[in-house]
């Protein structure tokens, strides 16, 4: 579990910079310059990730269990998930209202994922990296949205429509197929 708390501590503290340090930031770019800091947050980020990953896998050998799961709370996760991806595909596909209304989809979406994963898991890896993320996700964008949005291209029903048609299809490659093939577990398989 030590590993696993050192990658969320590193990962999640430089995502946090701008929203809980923003001074400290920017005298970090002012002293790094733009290419140095860019080059500091991405190792610290890769190392962070590894170790979260690392981390994680290793206590999924010897879970400590919080309690007994409960039954159907896989399936609420899966249709959450479904919500989690429209809002990660609203962050990218150009021109869509979801993103012009909730100004930033992409925090929105790995809050709803942490959510989702912690309804459907029962351990304490799980309540440590979900948690983490899922009390992240709360702080950045409480911060995010205190900041002056930038004007953008006017939403279009066109781009609405990629957006749901791209978060469908990205839910149903994790659903049925990624989420088994990469992590070992079939979310729908239980």
């Amino acid at each position: 579990m030590t590993w696993l708390a050192l990658g969320l501590a590193l990962f999640l503290g430089i995502h946090m910079t701008r929203a809980i340090a923003p001074a400290w930031r920017d005298a970090q770019r002012a002293r790094l310059g733009e290419k140095g800091w860019k080059a500091f947050y991405t190792v610290v980020s890769l190392i962070g990730f590894a170790l979260i990953l690392w981390g994680y896998s290793a206590a999924r050998q010897q879970p400590v269990v919080l309690w007994a799961p409960i039954r159907g709370m896989n399936h609420a996760a899966a249709a959450l998930m479904l919500v989690a991806m429209v809002l990660l595909a609203a962050a990218y596909v150009p021109r869509n209202h979801l993103k012009a209304k909730l100004q930033h989809p992409m925090t929105l979406s790995v809050k709803v994922w942490a959510f989702a994963h912690l309804l459907a898991n029962n351990t304490l890896a799980d309540v440590m990296l979900f948690g983490s993320f899922l009390v992240w996700s709360v702080l950045v964008f409480r911060a995010a949205r205190r900041r002056p949005v930038p004007a953008g291209a006017a939403p279009t029903p066109l781009g609405t429509a990629a957006t749901v048609v791209v978060g469908i299809a990205l839910w149903a490659f994790f659903a049925f197929w990624a989420h088994a093939a990469w992590l070992g577990i079939a979310p729908l398989g239980r």
